[in-house]
């Protein structure tokens, strides 16, 4: 468990790690280049998970779980949003359906916490709920990451998916999403990726999200204009911050 600068949680909790790339979306993961640095410095959950490809690290597709850190919200007693997997994700084919069910048992034993599951395969996410009778819990978010118009059917998948909240990442935003469906859709965030390899962000494009989202009544969050320095293009969408939050359904 970490505090981190993330501007729409609070701390991270990492019970799985590693990942691999599957979409455009991933090319520039910062979890790859965090993973490779916390290899290089010893920690043992991170080794091998990366490996030199050129000039930078990219995933191996190795998947660690980690079973020491699942108990590690039980003792943050001060309520927190948490973002569950920040540097994996927890419905990669290679993390067992048992261990999604005990991440499940530590997010119900812990009420007082927020949850927020962020996936790249909403597809799994929804098979495995219902196959494993997951419980909706109220204090549990259940998100998918669309990057452009060619993985936007992952709404679908989410749609699909029972939660108190679901949610939607467009970051990195590196395409046109005008088309997207967000009904069913609490809360939405909007980023532009950041760092020395990121891809533009059109205005135009946050620009259709918006106004999906005010169609929809969903929450709009602007997190980043991205690029090379991030502090620097800063966080103001139509000369504000957009901190948008959404309200969990009641069951």
């Amino acid at each position: 468990m970490a505090d981190t600068t993330i501007e729409w949680t609070d701390a991270t909790w990492n019970p799985v790690a590693g990942c691999q790339i599957i979409t455009p979306g991933c090319t520039n993961c910062y979890a790859m280049r965090m993973a490779a640095r916390l290899d290089a410095m010893g920690v043992q959950k991170y080794e091998g998970l990366t490996r030199k490809s050129g000039d930078r690290y990219v995933w191996t597709g190795k998947v660690f779980c980690d079973e020491a850190s699942l108990g590690a919200p039980l003792k943050w007693r001060a309520p927190r949003k948490i973002f569950v997997n920040s540097m994996s994700d927890l419905f990669h084919e290679d993390v067992p359906a048992d261990f999604i069910k005990r991440v499940w048992a530590t997010m119900r034993a812990t009420p007082h916490h927020t949850y927020q599951i962020l996936t790249k395969r909403p597809e799994r996410m929804a098979a495995v709920v219902a196959d494993e009778n997951l419980p909706v819990l109220s204090n549990v978010w259940l998100g998918t990451s669309v990057e452009d118009s060619k993985v936007i059917g992952r709404l679908d998948h989410l749609r699909a998916t029972a939660a108190a909240v679901r949610f939607v990442s467009f970051e990195p935003l590196i395409g046109s999403v005008g088309q997207a469906d967000l009904t069913g859709i609490q809360w939405a965030i909007v980023g532009g990726e950041s760092g020395p390899r990121s891809r533009p962000m059109l205005e135009e494009w946050v620009d259709e999200i918006y106004e999906l989202c005010a169609d929809a009544g969903t929450a709009f969050f602007f997190k980043q204009w991205g690029g090379r320095n991030k502090k620097a293009t800063g966080r103001s969408f139509r000369g504000r911050t957009f901190d948008e939050m959404p309200q969990a359904s009641v069951f």
